[in-house]
């Protein structure tokens, strides 16, 4: 399998440790998110390029896909009920949350941090802006590889990450859009692991995501070094 190359494909970015990064993405190009070293919980916000009050929104996502997993062959969908991205593969098979809101300064404060601490809310604004775009409000995350479930007396148990190093999930556009992805801070509770580490995404057309292709090995391969 080729992967094709065009002149918004932007290759191998590195989303730092703490930190967020955004991209262009245009209609039909896919987006690879790569868990690199296994334990990282990823923010991930897309939004209407033409138009950023439509946003990926997790409560109509969780009411067309009447599940609060969304799993491969799913598509999410905007404030106004419209397609933005469809899972096209998903190698930690579903480990995904849609309800917790992204941590801010106000959730590390009851937490106990009595200096500023690094956080998806200002990790959104500050790479949006970096990349020259003005949203006009937060969306909720759709919170890649952060292992919440509902028990089953309904409460949320933030546990460790269960996704393994190398783990990735394939996002197409259904929208012209930018995507937003922020390696969570979190390093109190232990949902990524008590450390938080870089992840990394590439936006191309096509791209190689098979994880046992000689193109993936030596991506792993790459990281590990």
């Amino acid at each position: 399998m080729t992967q094709v190359k065009t002149k918004n494909d932007v290759g191998k970015i590195t989303i730092p440790a703490r930190h967020a990064k955004a991209a262009f993405v245009t209609k039909r190009q896919h987006i690879k998110v790569i868990n690199t070293h296994g334990t990282q919980v990823v923010d991930c916000w897309a939004l209407n390029a033409d138009n950023m009050t439509e946003f990926m929104s997790m409560e109509h996502c969780r009411v067309s896909l009447e599940s609060v997993i969304p799993r491969k062959g799913d598509t999410m969908v905007t404030n106004r009920r419209r397609p933005i991205l469809k899972i096209i593969e998903d190698s930690a098979g579903g480990t995904h949350d849609t309800l917790l809101a992204a941590c801010d300064r106000y959730r590390y404060e009851l937490l106990g941090c009595k200096d500023y601490h690094r956080n998806c809310t200002d990790n959104f604004w500050e790479a949006m802006v970096e990349a020259g775009y003005k949203p006009v409000e937060l969306p909720a995350p759709f919170n890649l590889w952060q292992n919440t479930p509902v028990e089953p007396d309904g409460r949320i148990k933030p546990n460790p990450p269960v996704t393994k190093k190398g783990d990735f999930i394939v996002l197409r556009a259904e929208m012209d859009l930018v995507i937003c992805l922020s390696a969570c801070p979190q390093d109190i509770t232990s949902i990524c692991g008590n450390k938080p580490r870089n992840a990394h995404f590439e936006v191309g057309v096509e791209l190689t995501y098979y994880r046992h292709s000689r193109w993936f090995r030596a991506l792993n391969d790459d990281f590990n070094a």
